[in-house]
């Protein structure tokens, strides 16, 4: 009920104050599990990117969000699970893992952090690994316009990415599956 209702503000606000915009949102899988990989500007790009589809989007949040009084409230009530980003946070791989298995929808930032230059970072490996072993799709999506007060956010949803299984993956194939995630993000930001 409450995040019924936080969407519904958030959405409103969205639509009337930033002119938001959503592109390719039919290419989100109605069912299954999906790993949802964004770049990462501004607060405002969780807020976007979970209003703009019908299916709820549990993301992975900066375990600091939670100590916040009111934030914390609401970011809980979103669905966000935390991680601990100083080390490799095995519950919040887990939570990710239990929740694409029950055909939820994560989303991720594999930039790690938001980018204070507006410039992609480099990607950590988490949202690679995470996708591998799920065997689920991961989908690319880029927001744009969130960094400015009134600029027009539009929301560009990418088509959906399957990587095949590896029975023994390296650091290397992390890497690549990583840097192949975030290129299609990048062209999605010129489109």
């Amino acid at each position: 009920m409450i995040f019924s209702l936080l969407k519904a503000g958030a959405r409103l606000v969205l639509f009337v104050l930033r002119r938001w915009e959503i592109r390719g949102a039919e290419n989100l899988p109605a069912t299954g599990g999906v790993v949802l990989v964004a770049n990462h500007v501004s607060y405002w790009d969780p807020i976007a990117i979970i209003c703009a589809f019908k299916r709820q989007v549990y993301f992975m949040a900066k375990y600091e969000l939670f100590k916040i009084p009111l934030v914390g409230y609401a970011v809980r009530s979103s669905g966000a699970f935390p991680v601990r980003r100083d080390v490799t946070d095995r519950n919040a791989v887990r939570t990710a893992l239990r929740l694409l298995q029950a055909d939820e929808v994560v989303g991720l930032f594999p930039e790690g952090t938001r980018s204070h230059t507006g410039e992609m970072l480099r990607p950590h490996l988490g949202a690679a690994m995470i996708a591998l072993k799920s065997r689920t799709p991961v989908v690319p999506i880029a927001v744009s316009g969130t960094r400015g007060v009134f600029s027009k956010i539009t929301v560009h949803v990418g088509n959906p990415i399957h990587f095949q299984s590896m029975t023994k993956t390296t650091r290397e194939d992390l890497e690549s599956i990583s840097d192949r995630i975030m290129t299609e993000i990048a062209l999605l930001l010129e489109s």
